[in-house]
């Protein structure tokens, strides 16, 4: 079937699609959720193919552009949807000149010419934070959509093209794109009562039988260029840990634009403030900030310093120093170079000081890093590292957006992880060497804060994953 066989075709059944959607509308209905999960209200997005509009009607943008090379389509675009533009354009030369924060290519792949050629126009309306999100049939479905075809349950259109998670991902990077997460989705298509609730809901999410999905969808970034110089704000939570103060300040290597440290004391029952104020007094050079938390939990502690801090990276160096400021450098790099938009310390490969990780804490983080993984779909092996680095404008997102999980986090850790995911930052870890503390004594209770840290995950797991 040539180019113009394919335009033919949609042109002829281009007044059938609505009634075809609506006797489809659960599939439909499904798509809009996950697109909309993926897609935060109020930003300005494009569809590429967007058909009658509904889809980008169903994320909710502030300001809304559909193309489609059917120009009976895009009609009935105009027609129900009067807020939005649309425009007939063929996506391989499309002539837009503006750029968006979200760009849908939905279901489209399987009738493109020529795929690159649209990932390479795309790019072009795209500035450092878009993301491009990408749904697609699985190869494994086709026999089962012809049958569903030659039922009559479903509108017969030509797929010419079957690619593979991995040959998009190959698409994406030949023109410098990046994939950061892949979702499966959908193992039961049709509307059956409760059943459809467990199978898409639940069984489609588990690992390995996600894999029998019926809909991938691909979030993806435009790899940046390096970032300039930038400041840094270094928070530093601590309670008990009066013998570690000196060190945070001494021991951090000087990097970035500008520096502030800031010291947020606990309700700490040794000298820890006394001290805080000595250090301060003894390095006027440093631009010190103390703080005292007027809640409780390192969370509290976190988000407090970050409201207060005027870098353009936000740090967080635990006070027991078992992650050496030494370090911090290889954090502020992986960032200003966009290796990642949310740097996560890894303690897990390098051999660790006698002391520094008991074996049931040791357990518990490798059990959270391969569920954090699943649950996220970005690679992690230590969510419970204390050391986060992200850019405040980022932070400041999240910041906006924490009404979806709550304050459910005391430690703070699963608060940012589960942010930055939702708002599809890229996720990197930087491989440290964990030491064991030179002063004080853990805070951590391996059982009381065990439970707690599985209690938030199944939560977050609903609100995330099982949807």
């Amino acid at each position: 079937m040539t180019e113009k066989d394919i335009f033919e075709l949609y042109r002829h059944t281009a007044h059938q699609r609505e009634r075809w959607n609506k006797r489809n509308r659960y599939y439909h209905r499904l798509l809009e959720k996950y697109y909309s999960f993926v897609i935060p209200q109020g930003k300005r997005v494009l569809e590429i193919g967007c058909g009658s509009g509904d889809l980008l009607n169903a994320v909710k943008p502030s300001y809304g552009v559909g193309i489609d090379f059917v120009p009976e389509l895009i009609e009935i675009a105009k027609s129900k949807y009067v807020y939005y533009e649309f425009y007939t354009e063929n996506a391989e030369n499309m002539q837009l000149k503006e750029t968006f924060d979200y760009i849908i290519i939905s279901d489209t792949m399987g009738c493109l010419w020529d795929a690159q050629a649209v990932i390479r126009n795309v790019r072009k309306l795209c500035h450092a934070q878009t993301r491009i999100v990408i749904s697609q049939y699985s190869f494994l479905w086709e026999p089962v959509i012809k049958i569903i075809e030659c039922l009559g349950l479903k509108q017969k259109l030509p797929i010419s093209n079957w690619f593979s998670n991995k040959d998009v991902a190959n698409l994406l990077e030949l023109e410098d794109f990046q994939v950061i997460k892949t979702e499966r989705k959908i193992l039961f298509p049709l509307n059956f009562p409760l059943l459809n609730v467990f199978f898409n809901s639940f069984i489609g999410n588990l690992p390995l039988l996600n894999s029998l999905c019926l809909v991938s969808l691909i979030v993806a970034r435009l790899l940046p260029k390096e970032n300039t110089q930038a400041s840094v704000s270094i928070i530093i939570p601590a309670r008990n840990e009066q013998g570690n103060i000196e060190n945070a300040v001494k021991r951090t290597p000087v990097f970035g634009t500008s520096q502030e440290f800031i010291f947020i004391e606990g309700h700490s029952s040794d000298n820890t403030y006394g001290e805080m104020e000595r250090v301060k007094a003894a390095y006027p050079e440093k631009n010190i900030r103390l703080m005292r938390q007027t809640g409780k939990g390192k969370g509290n502690a976190v988000r407090e310093a970050f409201d207060a801090a005027t870098g353009d990276i936000l740090m967080i160096l635990d006070a027991d120093l078992t992650v050496p400021p030494e370090e911090l450098p290889k954090f502020y790099d992986a960032l200003c170079r966009n290796k990642g938009e949310f740097i996560n310390g890894c303690r897990l490969v390098y051999p660790m000081d006698k002391n520094a990780m008991r074996f049931l804490n040791l357990l518990g983080n490798k059990f959270f890093g391969w569920f954090f993984s699943y649950l996220l779909s970005q690679p992690l092996k230590d969510t419970l590292c204390g050391t986060k680095v992200l850019f405040r404008k980022d932070y400041e997102t999240i910041k906006a957006n924490r009404a979806y999980f709550g304050d459910f986090d005391p430690f703070g850790d699963f608060d940012l992880l589960f942010g930055a995911a939702k708002l599809n930052l890229k996720i990197t870890e930087v491989i440290i060497r964990y030491r064991d503390r030179e002063y004080g004594s853990t805070q951590i209770s391996r059982f009381k804060h065990g439970l707690l840290l599985f209690r938030m995950s199944f939560f977050a797991a609903w609100k995330i994953k099982f949807i």
